[in-house]
């Protein structure tokens, strides 16, 4: 049975941290192998310039990874980071983002992900991201 994004977002709102949560993160869509987040713009989250701070994305990208391992797996189970990498391309200025996390692999202990951030406004790559995850539950 597959997770809908209600049960993908209780699950943000359960198992993540109040400035996590402050980010504002949705979750738009899901599916076996990847799970799509909006970030919303908000200039709170703005850095000099008016540029979205790469602080904010980054922890968008690591939100999403759980999302997506969650839903490939049924439902959450503990998980931390092992490893991020992140590529900033543009900077985004008033517009949601869009943060799709696709697991390349899905193990029993460990998880990888390939995560795109983009301006919906424009449709053009912010950031790109990889994680990988140590699945502990």
């Amino acid at each position: 049975m597959t997770m809908t994004t209600a049960e993908a977002d209780k699950i943000l709102s359960a198992n993540f941290a109040p400035w996590v949560l402050e980010l504002g993160l949705s979750v738009e869509d899901l599916r076996e192998d990847r799970a799509t987040l909006r970030l919303p713009w908000s200039a709170a989250l703005a850095r000099e310039g008016g540029a979205l701070s790469g602080q904010a994305l980054m922890a968008a990208a690591d939100t999403a990874t759980v999302i997506a391992v969650s839903a490939a797996r049924g439902a959450f189970v503990p998980m931390t980071t092992v490893q991020q990498s992140t590529a900033f391309q543009r900077a985004v200025t008033d517009s949601d983002v869009l943060i799709e996390a696709v697991l390349t692999k899905l193990g029993r202990r460990m998880a990888f992900a390939d995560i795109t951030m983009t301006a919906e406004r424009s449709g053009e790559l912010a950031a790109h991201a990889t994680t990988v995850y140590a699945l502990l539950g």
